[in-house]
């Protein structure tokens, strides 16, 4: 598996975010979901990758710098051919290797809180991510989860 900076303009990478988006609206009302459209995740303060293997893709993850101490996690997807692989794992592990070099002090996330989500909350939990408040612009909400981890 090799994971890359991508521009979001293959069509691979097109149909994977529509699919997490979808997959974001089938869990949460729409006030609740902060999952990024390709408009968004093209910002500059946006770094997004994707996992290939032999040209498919496998799946995706995304870091949005805060400030220059604090990132947040987003838009983390496994394809649906290539779940319980290790993909999320493996790109997580990456994400956070870059949050270091990049000097990074924390680095949070936001995730749903139904229970479609115990095995997100269950590999932040393995990571070390700590259930917190909300952060940056989010604001309590029933249906979100919020972790953190120091690094």
């Amino acid at each position: 598996m090799e994971i890359k900076v991508d521009d979001l303009s293959g069509i691979q990478v097109k149909d994977l975010i529509a699919e997490h988006l979808q997959g974001m609206a089938g869990d949460s009302p729409p006030e609740s979901i902060h999952a990024l459209n390709l408009d968004g995740l093209k910002k500059p303060e946006i770094t997004f990758w994707c996992a290939w293997e032999a040209g498919d893709l496998m799946g995706c993850g995304a870091m949005k710098e805060l400030n220059p101490e604090h990132a947040e996690l987003k838009s983390m997807r496994t394809a649906s051919a290539h779940l319980r692989k290790g993909v999320a794992r493996k790109m997580l592990a990456h994400i956070m290797d870059v949050a270091v070099e990049r000097g990074y002090k924390r680095i949070s996330l936001e995730t749903g809180s139904m229970d479609s989500f115990i095995p997100a909350r269950k590999l932040y939990e393995d990571f070390g991510f700590e259930y917190c408040e909300p952060f940056a612009d989010y604001i309590l909400d029933p249906n979100s989860t919020f972790m953190t981890k120091k690094i």
